[in-house]
C-alpha cells in the first residue's frame, strides 16, 4: 500500500446512495474539492430498495417533516436544473387512527407540524376511504392526510445527484470500497489511499463499519427489511395513496399490483409466520384483500438509530462529519442532509445539529428525543 500514490481531497464521501450523492453534489456546488467512494454501484444500497415515495409528513416528529418539507421544495428545483424527472405523481399519505387517542396526539402536534411547513388536516373515516377505497371504515375512527407525497424513481435522484455533482467537479468511484481509515484522514481503498481534510460517512446500513475504521462509535444498527406484493382486486382500482395503518402496515399502488410492507418479524417469528400476520393485517384492514396472497417483492437493509430519527453530525476529536440512520426514509430527507452536512464542512452550523448528533442520547445533554 505505502508504494501507491497518495491523493489528496478537501473531503472524503464514502457512500454512493441518495445521502451521499447530495451531500457531494452539495459540497461541490459550494466549491469543496471532492471524492466519493462507493463499495458498489450508486444507488444500489438501501436507497434503491424502499417503497419509491417522497413525503413531507412524518408523524410524531415535525424536525423531521421540517427537513422533508425542504427536500420536496430541492427535488422540484434539481428536476428543473438537471432536466430529469425526480417526483413523478403526487400520490399522497394516509395516517389512519383505530383509537381516539391517536386522534387526539394529532391534533396536539397539528400545529407544530404546520409550523414546520407540513401539510396536514384530519379526515373523518368515510373521507379517509374516498381517498383509498379498499379501506374498512368501520376499522378506523380518522386518518390524517397530507398531499405533499410523490412516487419518485430512487435511481433517477441518485442519478440526478450524481450528474449535477460531477458537472460541479466531484469525482465519483465506484466499486471502490473503503478497506482502512487512518487517525491521519488517509482513507485506504484497493486502488490506492485518500489523504482527506475531513471525511463524511453516508454509508447507510455499512455505516457503523466505516465509523468504526476511524474509531467513531455511531448508535446505528442495521436490520433486513422485506417488501411484499399483492394483487388488487380489480384492474381499474384507482391508484392508492401511501397508506400508514398503526401496527405498522403500509401500501400503496405498485403498477397493477399492490405495495405491502409492515416492519419485520419479530425475534421468535420466522419469515413464514411474519407474512401470515402481514396478510391477517391486511385482510382485516382491507377487507377486498383478505385470503389474497402476499409474495415476496424484493428486500434491503435499514440503518436504524435508537430513537427512530437520523444521526448527523460531527465528531469532537476528528474531522469525521456523518449522516447515518436514515431508517429507510432518506429518500425523504437526502437534499436536506445534504444541505446540513455541507454547513458542517464549511463551519456554518446551527441548532439542528444539536437535535441529530449523537450527543442527544447522553443522558446529561437534556436535549429531547424527536
Amino acid at each position: 500500500m505505502s508504494a501507491q500514490r497518495v491523493e489528496h481531497a478537501e473531503v472524503v464521501v464514502i457512500g454512493g446512495g441518495v445521502i451521499g450523492t447530495s451531500i457531494a453534489c452539495q459540497l461541490a456546488e459550494a466549491g469543496v474539492g471532492v471524492v466519493l467512494l462507493e463499495r458498489g454501484q450508486l444507488g444500489a444500497g438501501s436507497s434503491g430498495t424502499t417503497a419509491g415515495v417522497v413525503r413531507a409528513y412524518f408523524p410524531g416528529s415535525p424536525l423531521i417533516g421540517e427537513l422533508a418539507v425542504r427536500s420536496v421544495a430541492a427535488y422540484h428545483a434539481l428536476a428543473a436544473r438537471t432536466g430529469i424527472e425526480l417526483l413523478r405523481e403526487r400520490v399522497g399519505f394516509l395516517v389512519l387512527c383505530t383509537e381516539r387517542q391517536q386522534v387526539e396526539e394529532f391534533r396536539r402536534e397539528q400545529a407544530e407540524q404546520r409550523a414546520a411547513g407540513v401539510e396536514v388536516e384530519l379526515l373523518t373515516a368515510a373521507a379517509a376511504a374516498r381517498r383509498n377505497p379498499l379501506l374498512d371504515e368501520g376499522a378506523i375512527v380518522a386518518a390524517a392526510w397530507s398531499p405533499e407525497a410523490y412516487a419518485c424513481d430512487p435511481a433517477a435522484i441518485v442519478h440526478a445527484y450524481a450528474t449535477a455533482a460531477e458537472r460541479a467537479g466531484a469525482v465519483l468511484r465506484t466499486r471502490t470500497p473503503v478497506t482502512a481509515i487512518d487517525e491521519d484522514g488517509l482513507v485506504h481503498t484497493p486502488a490506492g489511499s485518500i489523504r482527506a481534510e475531513t471525511i463524511v460517512c453516508a454509508a447507510g446500513p455499512w455505516a457503523d463499519t466505516v465509523a468504526a475504521m476511524a474509531g467513531v462509535e455511531l448508535p446505528v444498527t442495521t436490520y433486513p427489511v422485506d417488501l411484499l406484493l399483492t394483487d388488487a382486486p380489480a384492474p381499474a382500482l384507482p391508484d392508492l395513496p401511501m397508506t400508514l395503518h398503526p401496527s405498522s402496515l403500509r401500501i400503496r399502488s405498485w403498477g397493477d399490483r399492490i405495495l405491502v410492507g409492515m416492519g419485520r418479524p419479530g425475534a421468535e417469528e420466522t419469515k413464514a409466520q411474519w407474512r401470515s400476520r402481514v396478510a391477517d393485517q391486511l385482510g382485516a384492514t382491507y377487507p377486498a384483500l383478505a385470503g389474497r396472497r402476499v409474495e415476496h417483492g424484493w428486500s434491503g437493509d435499514l440503518d436504524v438509530s435508537p430513537d427512530g430519527l437520523p444521526v448527523l453530525g460531527r465528531d469532537p476529536s476528528r474531522p469525521f462529519v456523518y449522516a447515518a440512520g436514515f431508517s429507510g426514509q432518506g429518500l425523504c430527507q437526502a437534499p436536506a442532509a445534504g444541505e446540513l452536512v455541507r454547513d458542517l464542512v464549511l463551519g456554518n452550523e446551527g441548532n439542528t445539529y444539536d437535535r441529530l448528533g449523537v450527543q442527544r442520547f447522553q443522558p446529561s445533554s437534556g436535549i429531547l428525543r424527536g
